[in-house]
């Protein structure tokens, strides 16, 4: 497999997307003005505490006071979650208490964000866990001799009353290498309790790496053949922040045309495409994704896909097919919580087994922990896949405000990723010292506001004219103008 990671940085915006053989399977977009939170360590102060709902709400600064759960607080039995259910959430938190917290679930716009007390940091090859005793190794780690390895590693360098899970980029790691690691986040520990001791009050105690740093960290293994940045700074950034890993991953960063790449790639109109309900499978058939409170429902369709040979083989090689798809659109799209999926429907046990078998197979390139759980009564598959951040459908759009909320539309700042995309592309190619972009009046308000078009100016050295289009709904254009009695080529 080849796996390729793009990123292009901005002042403004960072965009990091993730190419397997090609095509895009994870994207991530952090902007200057949507801060994420996941990971972040706060010191709030318990502002009520509900034994009808065994959960608590904590103020650690934000809009919204965050969500705290009695199996949040409760320790952790050898790293299994397993706890005393005879025990309250008042008996352990009063309200006015003020207690170190982490975020685990960004707030949304009803609700606020869910946090625990279960405290971790991850490093390149080890999460460290300052108050749970307890060691673990990745279950993707599958060699048990190699499992076996690590774990008399981890007993032997894990610090007295804490615990530490040694990571899937471990694997083949000497002592030296872990005990790096461990030495750098016990001094990041150090220096939270040193903070929280010394603050009163809800705030900030530490935040989680950036979007840059956390890719590193997260995605650079083996198989990653190239790392394509748009600029010198972002270059030197990655390169930095490789300096402490082993391997010969400085060689493959590479500085490049983000217009050309992009295009290469057809990274918006993957984009685009994961915005929409069915997504098409190469032997014409097709997968139907919705999105709801509860869960998400994904429903294979034959299609155009007529098969071969017999209506069996036809269904099985349908539904093989359909899961890689699955799990790319999973991926693509960070579906988290309840995933319910609805193959054709298969009269063999076999059948059934060798489809949850392909998809045990590829839900072993997914980075987030996931767990099937079988086939119901009804023939449903079930499975549950963690709710890592928010999804790219709350990324990517909106509620329509024509339709009572009852359709999505792309967000403005979506829209402006493909606009500038455009402006940049006009730019190398035309005579002219204007750029002309239509848009509907929303979007053209949106890109003032916000000064985008003075961004884009300063980049490509072209003046930008923006025109409100009233008669249109949806969509720009994007050309160059030329002054009136101005040939247009030549």
């Amino acid at each position: 497999m080849e796996k390729e990671i793009i990123i292009r940085s901005e002042t403004d915006e960072t965009l990091v997307a993730v190419m397997e053989d090609r095509r895009l399977v994870e994207l991530y977009i952090d902007r200057a003005d949507e801060e994420r939170l996941t990971g972040n360590i706060y010191k709030g102060i318990v502002e009520n505490v509900l034994p009808g709902m065994q959960a608590a709400f904590v103020d650690i600064g934000l809009t919204k006071n965050s969500f705290l759960y009695v199996r949040e607080v409760l320790p952790k039995v050898a790293g299994e979650g397993e706890s005393d259910d005879t025990v309250t959430i008042s008996d352990l938190l009063k309200k006015g208490q003020e207690i170190l917290i982490q975020i685990v679930k960004e707030p949304t716009p009803t609700k606020g964000a869910r946090v625990t007390t279960h405290l971790t940091l991850a490093g390149r090859y080890l999460v460290l866990m300052p108050t749970v005793s307890y060691i673990g190794i990745s279950r993707r780690i599958e060699e048990e001799e190699e499992r076996e390895r690590l774990s008399k590693l981890a007993e032997k360098i894990c610090p007295e009353g804490m615990g530490v899970i040694v990571r899937t980029v471990a694997q083949g790691a000497g002592e030296e290498e872990l005990l790096n690691d461990l030495k750098w986040l016990k001094s990041v520990w150090s220096k939270i309790v040193n903070k929280s001791a010394h603050t009163k009050g809800s705030r900030l105690i530490y935040k989680d790496l950036n979007l840059l740093s956390s890719i590193l960290r997260d995605q650079v293994t083996e198989d990653v053949t190239a790392i394509l940045v748009n600029n010198r700074e972002t270059y030197d950034a990655v390169i930095d922040g490789l300096q402490f890993f082993s391997g010969e991953y400085k060689n493959r960063v590479k500085i490049a045309n983000m217009r050309t790449v992009f295009d290469e790639y057809n990274i918006f109109q993957e984009i685009k495409m994961a915005g929409k309900r069915k997504a098409w499978l190469k032997n014409g058939g097709y997968i139907v994704i919705d999105n709801t409170e509860a869960l998400t429902a994904i429903d294979v369709n034959t299609g155009k896909y007529v098969g071969t040979t017999n209506l069996e083989d036809t269904v099985v090689n349908a539904n093989i097919e359909a899961v890689e798809e699955i799990v790319r659109q999973v991926r693509l799209r960070n579906i988290g919580g309840i995933i319910i999926i609805d193959f054709i429907d298969m009269e063999r046990q076999e059948d059934r087994e060798k489809v949850i078998a392909a998809l045990e197979k590829e839900l072993k390139k997914d980075r987030v922990k996931t767990n099937i759980l079988g086939l119901t009564q009804l023939g449903l598959l079930e499975m549950t896949r963690k709710k890592t951040g928010h999804g790219l459908n709350q990324m990517m759009d909106r509620e329509c405000g024509c339709c009572d909320g009852r359709g999505r539309v792309y967000n403005d700042s979506i829209i402006c990723l493909e606009i500038r995309h455009c402006v940049d592309k006009e730019a190398v190619t035309t005579r002219a010292d204007t750029i002309r972009v239509e848009a509907p009046t929303p979007l053209i308000q949106y890109i003032k506001h916000n000064h985008l078009h003075r961004k884009w100016e300063k980049e490509t050295g072209k003046k930008i004219s923006l025109v409100e289009d009233e008669q249109r709904c949806h969509g720009f254009t994007v050309r160059p103008e030329f002054p009136d009695g101005v040939k247009k080529n030549g």
